[in-house]
């Protein structure tokens, strides 16, 4: 009969092994679990600890029983009241093995599991990267440079730190009461003023004596160098590294009065996702947000976010505004350039073929994925269903996907569309980036 023993270390407090293997266990659960609270919720909110519910059935930990309508058993149990050896025990639950009446069974509720913040995010963005044939060419290059780390008892002689040395030798010269030259040259005076005067017995027993300590002094000073080995200290430098993004993510956001507070919301929605997945895995990537109706300006995070603002609407001005910003910042033989744009589609007559010829002649040329959105009404999905429908931007723009392998375009009709469409654009697997 196998015998199991259980080693595992189980402490009080929380365990980080015993954690780690319930996540790989459950992991499906909680990723499905966050993924419908993000759906109906708000996109910032998966920048936060999130309670997910886990069915009983899985947090139970494997165990082994033996089959009751097989083998021999002998129990032993404790001494009671109500039984002698011989009597049977009786099933528990009480005779009757029909369907159990309502409330004479236990049952448990689902599990309620707290994500930490780093949990959240490692799961909802777990299967996201940059596609794979932008991937392959993101070069992430650190420079390090040197800092002052302390001091080293070993080192370069260019590195040697004088005043901690100094320091280092005058301490060890005190404690071990090394002699110094003024109490030689005490000594010798006093032996000089000796000799220049008529010579007695007691003189010359003191300049004996004199001589014999200057003589002691002489070797203790030679025993006891001045700077010895021990002393030298060297300054320290460690190579730390040093931020040196060179892949940028241009923003670029319609504004503009054809934009209602719904069509902004999901738009804002998108970034915000976009954003929270670019920190989380690309430590050194910088971000460009740019802002437009007939005029577009580059703005800091929280304008982009939060600031109301309103007019007509030129796209061609976002694209102008970020071609302007790549060539002054961001030159394409040193930085990864990527973009992602959201709007409605509606564009000033005419200015679609201007987007047409600022991508085709200089944007796509210098980007490595161009990501757009379009933010269409929920009663015209059905009817935007084809590529050949849709508004002027998204006709224009359906030219621009047909050419270029690099630019990608997606719809986005409602809340619960804009995860499925951001795993569409930024998931492993280029092959679907493609949307009908």
């Amino acid at each position: 009969m196998p015998i199991f023993i259980d080693r595992r270390l189980n402490p009080k407090d929380k365990s980080l092994g015993n954690r780690q293997r319930f996540l790989r266990r459950a992991r499906e659960e909680l990723k499905r679990s966050i993924r419908d609270q993000i759906r109906t919720g708000r996109i910032a909110d998966a920048d936060s600890e999130h309670a997910v519910r886990m069915p009983e059935r899985g947090t139970s930990e494997p165990s082994f029983n033996n089959a009751r309508d097989s083998g021999r058993r002998q129990h032993i149990l404790p001494g009671n009241r109500h039984f002698s050896a011989g009597d049977l025990i009786p099933k528990p639950g009480g005779g009757g093995g029909g369907a159990s009446s309502p409330g004479n069974k236990a049952s448990e509720d689902d599990f309620r599991f707290v994500l930490s913040r780093e949990e959240v995010l490692d799961l909802f963005f777990e299967d996201l990267e940059l596609p794979d044939m932008v991937k392959l060419n993101l070069k992430e290059i650190l420079a390090f440079k040197p800092r002052r780390a302390g001091f080293a008892a070993t080192g370069s002689p260019t590195n040697i730190n004088v005043g901690r040395t100094m320091r280092n030798s005058h301490g060890r010269r005190i404690a071990l009461r090394r002699p110094k030259q003024v109490e030689l040259d005490a000594i010798l005076e006093e032996i000089a003023s000796l000799e220049s005067t008529p010579s007695s017995a007691d003189a010359r027993q003191r300049i004996a004596a004199l001589r014999e300590e200057l003589d002691r002094l002489e070797r203790r000073r030679r025993r006891i160098a001045y700077v010895d080995p021990v002393d030298i200290r060297f300054n320290r430098f460690d190579s730390r590294p040093v931020p040196n993004a060179n892949a940028v993510m241009f923003c670029l956001m319609d504004v503009s009065g054809s934009m209602g507070e719904r069509e902004k919301d999901l738009a804002k929605r998108f970034f915000v996702l976009l954003h929270l997945f670019l920190k989380r895995r690309y430590d050194r990537i910088e971000i460009v947000f740019i802002r437009h109706t007939h005029l577009a300006q580059e703005v800091d995070e929280e304008t982009f976010f939060y600031n109301t603002q309103s007019g007509g609407t030129v796209v061609s001005t976002a694209l102008e505004e970020m071609h302007r910003i790549i060539t002054s910042r961001y030159p394409a033989h040193d930085w990864n350039i990527y973009a992602a744009q959201a709007s409605d589609g509606d564009n000033f007559a005419g200015d679609s073929e201007r987007c047409i010829s600022l991508l085709n002649g200089e944007l796509m040329r210098l980007c490595q994925y161009f990501a757009y959105v379009e933010i269409i009404d929920e009663r015209e999905a059905h009817i935007f269903g084809s590529t050949e429908n849709g508004t002027s931007l998204w006709r224009a723009y359906n030219s621009i996907d047909q050419k270029w392998p690099n630019f990608q375009m997606s719809r986005i009709a409602t809340p619960a569309d804009i995860y499925p469409v951001f795993r569409q654009l930024f998931g492993r697997q280029p092959a679907a980036l493609k949307r009908a």
